[in-house]
C-alpha cells in the first residue's frame, strides 16, 4: 500500500504523515528530508546553489543514506548522522534549488522508489508524490491551510528550535517557497486529480489525522 501526502510548506503533511503511518503500522517516507540532505551537503562544499550540474556532482559524490525509524527519517551523509542539521533554516531556505534541479529530482524521485519497493506499506509526503514519484498510489491526499496559518506554525516551530524570527519574515519566506514550487517546470506542487483535498487551517494535529485515517479505512473496506 502506498498513500501520498503532497501540499505547501507548513500545511501539517509532515507530522501527518508521520502520525498516519505510525497509526496504520506503515514506514514514513520523509522526502523532504531528502533534498535538505542534498541542500545542507552542498551548502557544506560552498557550492553555487544555482549551478544544476554541481549539484548533481554533489549527490553522486557524497553518500547520502535514509532510514525510516521511529517514526522519523534519519539522514546521514558520509557516515555522520545530520538529521537534525538539514533543519536549519539556510537549509530550508535553500533547499528550493535542490527542488527545481531537473536531474538531480530525477534522481531523488527514483531513490523515493526504490526506498518505496523495499517496504509492505508506505506513507509518502512531499510536493509531487502523488503526481510524479507515485502516480499510481492506492491513496492520494493533499493538505493545504491559509498563508498566514502556516506562517503561525511554522513560527512555532523555529521557537521550540530557539530561533526567534519575525511572522511577517516568515510569511514572506512560505509566500516565496509556494511560488518556486508552483511554478517549477519539473514536479510542480498541484494537487494530483485524484487527490483528496483537506484544509487544515482550523484543524488540530489529530483531527487530521483521523480526518484521513478514516478515508483510508473506506477506501480499504471499498476493495475489500
Amino acid at each position: 500500500m502506498v498513500i501520498t501526502i503532497d501540499g505547501p510548506a507548513a500545511s501539517g503533511k509532515s507530522t501527518v504523515a508521520r502520525l498516519l503511518a505510525e497509526r496504520l503500522g506503515a514506514s514514513f517516507l520523509d522526502t523532504g528530508a531528502m533534498y535538505r540532505a542534498v541542500t545542507f551537503a552542498a551548502i557544506e562544499d560552498d557550492v553555487d546553489m544555482s549551478d544544476d550540474e554541481e549539484l548533481l556532482r554533489v549527490l553522486n559524490s557524497r553518500k547520502f543514506q535514509f532510514a525510516a525509524r521511529e517514526g522519523k527519517m534519519e539522514v546521514c551523509i558520509d557516515g555522520v548522522d545530520v538529521t537534525e542539521q538539514i533543519r536549519r533554516p539556510d537549509v530550508t531556505a535553500n533547499a528550493r534549488y535542490i527542488a527545481s534541479a531537473g536531474k538531480l529530482r530525477e534522481k531523488l524521485v527514483e531513490i523515493q522508489r526504490q526506498f518505496a519497493a523495499g517496504e509492505q506499506k508506505i506513507v509518502t509526503e512531499g510536493r509531487d508524490q502523488g503526481t510524479v514519484a507515485f502516480p499510481d498510489a492506492d491513496i492520494k491526499f493533499y493538505l493545504m491551510a491559509d498563508l498566514r496559518e502556516r506562517a503561525i506554525r511554522r513560527q512555532a516551530e523555529l521557537r521550540i528550535k530557539g530561533c526567534a524570527t519575525g511572522l511577517e519574515e516568515i510569511q514572506k519566506a512560505i509566500e516565496a517557497r509556494d511560488k518556486s514550487d508552483q511554478d517549477r517546470t519539473i514536479g510542480p506542487l498541484r494537487p494530483a486529480d485524484d487527490a483528496i483535498i483537506v484544509d487544515t487551517t482550523n484543524l488540530s494535529v489529530d483531527e487530521v489525522v483521523e480526518k484521513v485515517l478514516c478515508c483510508v479505512e473506506e477506501r480499504c473496506s471499498k476493495n475489500n
